[in-house]
């Protein structure tokens, strides 16, 4: 009897990519492309899962442009709110376990230590009222569900904070970054190890891991100057002088949270699991990647610099 497949969705995104060769070795891999399976379209995501019949569905698309969220609100709620529900529905009805990632801007900020899984979201802007949302429908759909919270995510693909500033210190001399917004960058590549390592072949995923929601991010704490600092220590960059700026001087369409920390105690506890520090993961990252090699296809600064 053939083994059922693994469906892998969002595999072009930057998470997405690394969850394609780290998954790969755990059975049948199936990545439909935009084209193969339009996620705005409930019926063919109904459809294809119901003709895969897979034994696990690991989401990694989403909407994430946080900015232009606040003005295309309903793309926005389609990918991450109503994606995410239809697919805990369909996964409840094949039997499939299901594999979500949310995101640290479903918190608000407030808190001065590391938020738990405990402490209830409450998102500032559309992005993260969209993924809280998406969290919802999740649980109420399934059991068999495990989402992934992860903050300030980077790689050497697609638009993200680390290939901005390298593209930046390119062409100019003197950036200006955020420096009283705090959050724990953490590296695609490494999630996408931790969610395989925490899925043996056949059983249950983590060796034991309970179903819910878990924080999987990096740890340690800084900012988005300190990080732009230690990106251009990492890679080698010189000749760019980096000047530190309050939110104030770097207003955004979307508020970000001004502590958006996450703990990761309980899915390295539950999940077995070494946490790198943030430094790190830039350095494991840099030691396996050509983030230059990249920039091409990196799009606007996300947020923090100028």
């Amino acid at each position: 009897m053939p083994t059922s497949p693994i469906l892998l969705l969002g595999a072009a995104g930057q998470l997405g990519h690394e969850l394609r060769h780290t998954l790969a070795p755990l059975g049948p891999l199936v990545c439909p492309t935009r084209a193969e399976l339009d996620l705005t379209a409930r019926s063919s995501v109904r459809s294809t899962i119901r003709t895969l019949r897979p034994s696990l569905i690991v989401n990694a698309a989403a909407y994430t442009a946080v900015d232009r969220a606040e003005t295309e609100r309903d793309r926005a709620w389609l990918l991450n709110a109503e994606v995410p529900a239809t697919l805990a529905e369909e996964a409840h009805r094949c039997g499939a376990r299901l594999i979500h990632y949310s995101t640290d801007y479903v918190f608000d900020g407030t808190n001065d230590i590391p938020y738990t899984e405990q402490d209830a979201p409450a998102p500032l802007n559309v992005y993260g009222a969209s993924k809280w949302a998406g969290e919802r429908g999740i649980q109420a759909h399934t059991d068999s569900y495990w989402i992934f919270r992860t903050s300030w995510l980077y790689s050497d693909r697609r638009s993200n904070f680390l290939l901005t500033m390298l593209r930046l210190a390119a062409t100019r001399d003197r950036l200006t970054v955020v420096n009283d917004q705090f959050g724990s960058p953490t590296w695609a590549g490494w999630v996408a190890e931790a969610t395989a390592s925490m899925l043996p072949p056949s059983g249950p995923p983590g060796h034991g891991l309970p179903a819910g929601t878990y924080h999987l991010s990096s740890g340690g704490t800084t900012n988005w100057y300190d990080f732009a600092r230690a990106i251009f220590r990492t890679f080698d960059v010189s000749g760019v002088d980096v000047v530190p700026i309050p939110t104030t001087e770097y207003p955004t369409p979307a508020p970000r949270p001004r502590y958006s920390v996450l703990s990761p105690n309980a899915v390295q506890r539950e999940g077995r699991l070494s946490i790198p520090t943030w430094t790190e993961q830039l350095e494991a990252m840099a030691a396996r990647c050509s983030p230059l090699a990249s920039l091409a296809q990196s799009g606007p600064p996300p947020h923090a610099a100028s």
